[in-house]
């Protein structure tokens, strides 16, 4: 037995040693490390720093089973004030141009708002990861006004066009709230053409599969929302849902982790790898702790040694060319067009125009 502690910190799974060999071959899975050697591209390391993702808590209004961060309505990690004015000071002492702010829902930390009004002040273009379901729960209803009036980007998760994928995947009820909330959105300009308001959809594949091609299922998208309910949105990002957490828990369920695995493995794109979403950002986590990524810090695989390892400690010269920390499920990042917070990392698929 194996315990599969790289794809799911502090909580190990033990499993049969053989749904860790994934190779046609047989042979055991290689490190993310051993295969950028092989292409040449090892030491992976940082090219500079242009956004701040700040994950404020894992308290959330849903319950997805895509979800890397086991967020959920009974989780109660929440950054605090300190550590938020923390984050803030260190936008004021660099030229970061991004904050962008995720969670769990991360409407739902007390401190959200002081996170956006403070960002903005620094003239910061802000990114809110919304559920979108939270935009009308009891208490929150305020937000969608709040998000216009300070020019928030919103990155939003919704799965499917069809309601019975969303629902799949993100919980009962949730793909008509969603539509609700997007309606909403529409008619205070987010998503319009010639708007400055900016709404992003994000999808995710329902199941163990990578994402099809971005600028195809973009186009679906847009049709079928503009037919089916009247809605527009800005873009369109696709990601590939990363092998830890809850996902992965699902894969090793259905018997599909040793398939899902070998498929990034088999896609990895040496192409992807510029553009790596963890080459031009710092994550913070509810705590104030630094890593390369959103997904490094889901499973506590620290910065290198050299580097700061808290917000209160920022220091952007040490931050800017750091050797960055990786695992195999790096593999998900550079899979096929590749996949980042910001979609797909190439415009179009291998082997397409």
């Amino acid at each position: 037995m194996v315990e599969l502690t790289l794809l799911r910190r502090g909580h190990p799974l033990a499993v049969p040693a053989k749904q860790c060999r994934v190779l046609a071959s047989g042979d055991e899975l290689p490190t993310f490390e051993r295969v950028l050697s092989a292409e040449g591209l090892s030491p992976l390391r940082a090219t500079g720093i242009f956004v701040l993702q700040v994950n404020v808590g894992r308290l959330c209004n849903q319950t997805c089973h895509h979800c890397h961060v086991d967020a959920g309505p009974d989780r109660r990690e929440s950054m605090s004030r300190e550590t938020a004015e923390a984050c803030i000071r260190a936008l004021a002492a660099s030229d970061i141009q991004t904050l962008d702010i995720t969670g769990g829902a991360p409407e739902m930390n007390p401190h959200f708002r002081y996170l956006v009004e403070e960002a903005r002040r620094l003239n910061c273009h802000v990114i809110d990861r919304c559920n979108l379901t939270i935009l009308t729960a009891p208490g929150f209803d305020y937000l969608p006004v709040f998000l216009a009036s300070n020019q928030v980007e919103i990155v939003a998760s919704l799965p499917c066009y069809l309601e019975e994928n969303c629902d799949r995947q993100r919980g009962d009820g949730v793909f008509q709230r969603s539509i609700h909330s997007l309606k909403l959105l529409n008619e205070l300009g987010y998503g319009r053409a010639g708007s400055d308001l900016q709404l992003t959809l994000v999808y995710n594949p329902v199941g163990a599969m990578l994402p099809p091609s971005q600028e195809t299922l973009e186009a679906d998208f847009r049709r079928e929302l503009a037919s089916r309910y009247g809605i527009e949105f800005t873009r369109l990002y696709t990601i590939t849902n990363m092998p830890i957490s809850r996902f992965l828990d699902d894969l090793l369920v259905s018997g599909k982790f040793d398939e899902y695995m070998h498929t990034l493995v088999a896609a990895f794109n040496p192409a992807a790898v510029e553009g790596l979403m963890c080459r031009t950002m710092i994550s913070v986590d509810w705590q104030g702790r630094l890593y390369d990524c959103d997904f490094n810090q889901m499973l506590e695989l620290p910065l290198n040694a050299a580097a700061p390892a808290t917000i209160q400690e920022f220091n952007l010269s040490q931050l800017l060319y750091r050797q960055i920390a990786t695992g195999r499920h790096c593999f998900g990042c550079t899979a096929g067009a590749g996949s980042s917070c910001r979609g797909s990392v190439l415009k179009t698929q291998p082997g397409k125009a």
